[in-house]
């Protein structure tokens, strides 16, 4: 197990029809994604828009520690995963644009 964090894609398939029960836990699911963001072990969450990929960049141990932050969301059981360990993930940096002085 290496002891430094990597980072990895996960690629969820949501199901083509989402139902009522699916729809009802998505308050449940941005609050611990809320969370995991704070924790800094979701770095992003994006989904399409035609709602049927979402993916998600994770920080952590091993594939192993991925699965267990992945079935923390209660949606994880309603859609197909597939992890994908990655070499690097850049993004830009929130900040202020740069100031001009004329």
């Amino acid at each position: 197990m290496p002891n430094h964090v990597l980072q990895y894609m996960v690629q969820f398939t949501l199901p083509e029809e989402l139902d009522m029960d699916f729809l009802s836990m998505v308050p449940e699911q941005r609050m611990v994604i809320n969370r995991l963001f704070e924790e800094r072990k979701l770095l992003s969450y994006a989904l399409t828009e035609d709602r049927q990929t979402l993916w998600a960049s994770i920080q952590a141990l091993d594939e192993v520690d991925v699965v267990q932050i992945i079935e923390m969301l209660p949606l994880t059981y309603r859609m197909e995963y597939r992890i994908f360990p990655l070499m690097f993930n850049e993004v830009s940096k929130p900040g202020f644009p740069a100031l001009s002085l004329n």
